[in-house]
């Protein structure tokens, strides 16, 4: 039976604190739909100290950006970003139209759509996270989707000139530099400058993250993608080094990350406990990664691997990084993740920043029902039909006719009905005036 060796806050206490920042929410998304750009200048204002003529960069600011870029960084964006084109390719050769026939003269089919309208956050806040924008607005623009807008919080009063230039060479439309809450209500709601989407997109903090939960319904979203989520899952075989980094090194994302170390080897497990703590003394953001390792961490010990696998799935984590003698048994076996890391060669890091696989993943068990960010995300599946022949409408109309009466829906029955006095010659009696 799993134990664990060090648990985090209580659900009750992380449920407090998720209603205080409901709340906050609520009432930012009512301002923006009430007042608009002036609420929006207002709250970029506050919390970001920032307030432009327009949030909307224009060319020459978009090129000043790109400017203040190295040779080298451009290089190295570009190489991400062939890395994400080309995955986010392969994935849509798999995504097809279809046309059949399914009875003589009846035609089915679906279309895949691009959405027409896509709002791709990019957050910034203590690091400005480049890679959303590759994840986000390219693989848009890999599904077809013909208005992009990107948005991400200025970095000392200014855009960033990195997040802007992986923007553009993304393929944005139109590039904002609004943060927070205030970006995703006004790229959702629209406001006088500000065009609305029909989706939005793109990971943030516990803020953002419920902002679109909110917006949802109003607009489409990709998922519910708060605070990053880490489980390692790791047997004797592992390192306990490499295990230790691994965890803090999702911990520095932000005080409200969790980082799990589930194995069956409690020797490994009181290593790695103790190689964290030594990792905590020296690297350079364990004043965040502190917090979020004391506050959300945990280390838990089970007695084989199919409990591991049990465990695993039942905490539907957003990243999972095994490292275990057999780590193709995780993929074989294990059917709630965001993404898994297979193997200690890979990492989470890898996935987050270059290696071609979509970095906006589930959290908060939203892994047992939806996975990633991906090229078929931006896609609408619609269906369609047509009736080639006089006879087949007729004969699919008299199946309609009865499946209507037995259900009491005598429009419907007559919709049926007429069919088949028009085109199949019987004098059928419309449904409501039948017995």
């Amino acid at each position: 039976m799993a134990k664990w060796l060090k648990k985090g806050k209580s659900e009750n206490e992380i449920k407090e604190a998720d209603a205080k920042v409901k709340k906050t929410v609520e009432d930012i998304l009512a301002d923006v739909a009430k007042r608009g750009d002036q609420a929006v200048r207002e709250l970029s204002k506050k919390f970001d100290n920032y307030e432009p003529e327009n949030f909307i960069l224009t060319e020459q600011e978009i090129e000043k950006a790109i400017s203040e870029v190295s040779k080298r960084d451009i290089e190295d964006i570009k190489f991400a970003q062939n890395q994400v084109r080309n995955f986010a390719s392969k994935q849509l050769e798999c995504i097809k139209d279809l046309e059949i026939e399914t009875l003589p003269g009846v035609i089915l089919g679906h279309k895949n759509i691009p959405i027409n309208a896509v709002g791709c956050y990019v957050p910034g806040g203590k690091y400005p996270m480049v890679a959303s924008a590759h994840m986000s607005v390219l693989t848009a623009k890999v599904a077809g989707v013909k208005n992009i807008t990107a948005s991400a919080p200025p970095q000392n009063g200014k855009p960033h000139p990195a997040i802007v230039t992986a923007m553009h060479l993304g393929g944005a439309d139109k590039i904002l530099c609004l943060g927070g809450i205030q970006a995703v209500a006004a790229m959702a709601i629209g406001t006088e400058t500000i065009s609305g989407v029909d989706m939005l997109v793109g990971p943030g903090n516990m803020f953002v993250a419920e902002a679109k939960r909110q917006l949802f319904g109003r607009v489409g979203i990709d998922l519910f993608a708060g605070p990053t989520e880490t489980l390692v899952i790791a047997d004797k075989s592992s390192d306990p080094e490499i295990c230790a980094v691994d965890l803090l090194g999702q911990a520095e994302h932000g005080p409200t990350s969790p980082s799990i170390l589930l194995t069956n080897s409690e020797d490994l497990a009181l290593k790695t406990i103790d190689e964290i703590e030594r990792q905590l003394k020296i690297i350079p953001t364990a004043d965040i990664a502190k917090v979020s390792w004391k506050d959300y961490g945990q280390v838990i010990v089970c007695d084989n691997i199919d409990e591991m696998v049990s465990v695993a799935n039942n905490l539907a984590f957003e990243h999972v990084q095994v490292m275990t003698e057999d780590p193709d048994y995780f993929l074989k076996n294990m059917t709630n993740y965001g993404a898994l890391f297979l193997g200690s060669r890979t990492n989470v890091a890898f996935g987050d920043k270059v290696i071609g696989t979509n970095h906006t993943l589930p959290t908060k068990t939203a892994a047992r029902y939806t996975g990633g960010l991906w090229v078929g995300k931006f896609l609408k599946t619609c269906t369609y039909q047509k009736i080639l022949t006089d006879e087949a409408s007729a004969m699919v109309g008299e199946y309609c006719s009865r499946l209507c009466a037995l259900e009491g829906f005598s429009g419907h029955g007559e919709q049926a009905n007429i069919r088949v006095r028009r085109f199949g010659g019987r004098n059928i009696k419309p449904y409501s005036s039948a017995e």
